[in-house]
């Protein structure tokens, strides 16, 4: 049973719950997090049957998960995939011991509207809560490459015909497929031989049909349908520049782009990182 931290009765509160690998861990990050008087912390035991009973009885926004439970390193990506499909409304921030490849894809995968990084500071993980409450999507530029990578090495995406993606026609996911390739509205228009106005009011539409409000969430449903289904297959191999990554929130914004917020703390350098106009073009510039 999580215990609670702190309670405010602010109709701003954010119910957070904190999950790191011990429980001594767990209690310091809840501590450390309801000194922001806008959340209401609790924490769990660092085993999927209390964090499932903790998301039942405290009915938390946002949950703060360490990927690594139960003493295997991994275990965390197993419960924020439980988490996500009991808990619909329930966002996960992944807590990384290192931003690695692999550990983001996953834990995207897995449901977590956002990763942060254990090297990154207390205050970046508050805005790292308030900016997934809010919808964004949080991680730094080079996270999101990966995202691109993935689809740079995989096949066009196809989108099984159950659920959500039932209901796209197949233009919409013939839209989706190029945003997730990270093609501008002005080349989706030249692709599908249509209008940039009637690509935007594809989105929109695309937007509506999804639940999302930015063209990063889009990539991210395309990725998880694709993986999930197992359809993708080997693609282009094309190798893409480098650049400096910084840490952002991609926030909600018209298909046209979207808005993103620099945080307090620029992410470590990292070599040979593509993505600058893959990027760019993910968000809609």
């Amino acid at each position: 049973m999580a215990d609670v931290i702190s309670l405010s009765d602010s109709s701003e509160t954010i119910r957070v719950l904190t999950v790191d690998s011990t429980r001594m861990n767990s209690q310091m990050l809840a501590d450390s997090l309801a000194r922001d008087k806008r959340f209401r912390v609790c924490y769990a035991e660092p085993t999927s049957s209390a964090v499932m009973s903790a998301a039942e009885s405290e009915k938390p926004h946002v949950v703060v998960l360490s990927a690594a439970l139960e003493q295997a390193d991994n275990r965390g990506f197993q419960v924020a995939r439980d988490l996500h499909s009991a808990y619909r409304n329930v966002k996960v921030v992944m807590l990384l011991d290192a931003s690695d490849r692999p550990a983001v894809v996953e834990a995207f995968h897995c449901g977590a509207r956002g990763v942060f990084c254990r090297t990154e500071s207390l205050k970046s993980l508050a805005k790292c809560i308030h900016s997934v409450h809010a919808g964004q999507v949080w991680a730094n530029s080079a996270e999101l490459v990966f995202l691109l990578e993935s689809f740079r090495e995989a096949a066009a995406i196809s989108l099984p015909q159950t659920g959500t993606a039932a209901t796209l026609s197949k233009r919409e996911q013939d839209v989706i497929r190029c945003v997730a390739e990270g093609l501008t509205n002005r080349e989706i228009a030249q692709r599908l031989t249509l209008t940039e106005h009637t690509v935007k009011n594809y989105l929109f539409r695309i937007f509506d049909k999804l639940g999302v409000s930015s063209r990063v969430e889009v990539v991210l449903f395309a990725f998880n349908m694709s993986r999930t289904s197992n359809l993708m297959e080997a693609v282009s191999d094309a190798p893409i520049p480098a650049s400096k990554p910084t840490t952002m929130a991609v926030a909600a914004a018209a298909p046209g782009g979207s808005k993103v917020a620099p945080s307090l703390k620029a992410a470590p350098r990292q070599n040979a990182l593509p993505a600058a106009r893959d990027l760019r073009r993910v968000r809609g510039f």
